[in-house]
């Protein structure tokens, strides 16, 4: 199993260095976007649309398609 990043990056983003929390979350925010990733790609696999993933997402379905799709012939 991943080890856990986000519970120490949030810890450390609401510290009390500005520039050591401000580095946190600029971490924290990377790591959420690759596990967001990663549950888009899982989603795909187990045949949800990219309509229900971009519901999920609060984008378009052209959007979520775009940014993750990677123009790998998925409709």
């Amino acid at each position: 199993m991943e080890e856990d990043r986000i519970t120490p990056l949030a810890e450390s983003a609401r510290g009390d260095s500005p520039l050591a929390a401000l580095y946190a979350t600029v971490e924290l925010r990377a790591e959420v976007e690759r596990l967001q990733a990663v549950q888009v790609r899982r989603a795909r696999m187990l045949g949800c649309t990219w309509s229900e993933i971009a519901t999920i997402l609060g984008i378009s379905k052209q959007a979520v398609h775009k940014k993750y799709g990677g123009g790998r012939g998925e409709k």
